[in-house]
């Protein structure tokens, strides 16, 4: 089974779908800050999605989906795969709506996002990452509850949900007398927020950034055509961002509107972590730093008003400790 014959589309997103979630997240949710960080004499605009009450970004599309839920699916439950912040973002949700929730993950996954999902009431179901199929075991679950799916990004209601860090982006530049953004550079694993910003601010350049190893969504916008990861053991401390690959559903938002596709190393990543811990106090995730770490490697051509996803900072201490201290 293929990741695109388990993802069933029966919607296309829309700008005017992430208005409609916008109006839904900001009932349960302040906005995240925006906050301005200096590199090399240029401001640029950082979202600090890790101030999330589940530390990144995923609640939104995850609100957005399981709140749009009827009756009947809600008494069915839900199933999603992750590695850990959208398995967050579904048990936060789910916990709220009183929904059961199911969550397939890998058994390599940080320690502290297992720990998070479960605590969050979610069944996690693990499987091997390199061994097993996350998709037919997510399958096979669907198959005996009749629950519905919530993909991690090859979701239309996840994509419009995840776009509204955008809206919110656009009105606290607003709110501060700047027009924008010119330019929003996203963090990106399988392409949800990146399409969702997309969507979000249609006037805007779309940057992507992804770690090196796990560029394949740059690599199929070069192609044309969505292309796998090359190599699924490759090593990264971005667990965020280890997706596959893309969904059409992602695809086509993104082919019409990516300016620079960039990847990163793990030097990069860890210079990111550093300068956020000491310029903006705040702890962010391997993979919710690769945005600011191709910014800070001069890897992206930056515009008169860029702003840059944090988003997520799901780490585990040890990593978090060894990664800054490679920075030193």
């Amino acid at each position: 089974m293929t990741e695109q014959e388990l993802a069933v589309a029966t919607k296309t997103p829309t700008h005017e779908g992430v208005q409609r979630a916008m109006v839904k997240i900001a009932a349960i949710l302040p906005k995240t800050p925006l906050l301005p960080l200096e590199v090399d004499g240029v401001t640029i605009w950082c979202k600090a999605e890790m101030l999330q009450p589940i530390g990144a970004f995923k609640i939104r599309g995850a609100w957005h989906r399981l709140s749009d839920l009827n009756e009947d699916e809600r008494a069915r439950g839900v199933v999603g795969v992750s590695s850990g912040n959208h398995a967050q973002g579904v048990a936060w949700a789910a916990k709220k709506l009183g929904i059961n929730a199911t969550i397939v993950m890998p058994s390599n996954a940080p320690r502290m996002k297992l720990e998070a999902t479960k605590a969050l009431g979610a069944q996690v179901v693990l499987y091997d990452r390199a061994t097993e199929s996350r998709e037919a075991v997510a399958a096979g679950l669907i198959a005996q509850s009749n629950a519905t799916l919530v993909h991690a990004f090859g979701d239309p209601w996840v994509i419009e949900g995840q776009g509204t860090a955008g809206i919110e982006i656009a009105e606290q530049l607003q709110s501060l007398g700047i027009s924008g953004p010119d330019l929003i550079v996203s963090c990106c694993g399988g392409g949800g927020l990146a399409a969702g910003l997309a969507l979000a601010c249609p006037d805007a350049d779309i940057a992507i950034v992804e770690p090196e190893g796990w560029d394949d969504i740059i690599r199929s916008l070069e192609a044309g055509e969505i292309l796998p990861v090359k190599d699924l053991l490759h090593p990264t401390y971005c667990d965020a961002l280890q997706t596959p690959q893309t969904y059409p559903i992602n695809f086509d938002v993104l082919r019409n509107r990516v300016s620079q596709g960039v990847s990163v190393t793990t030097a990069e990543v860890a210079a990111a972590m550093r300068l956020v811990f000491e310029k903006l106090h705040l702890v962010v995730e391997p993979g919710g730093a690769v945005a600011l770490a191709a910014v800070l490697a001069g890897k992206i051509e930056l515009k008169t008003v860029t702003a840059v996803t944090l988003s997520g900072g799901n780490v585990d201490r040890e990593t978090f400790m060894q990664l800054l201290a490679q920075a030193a």
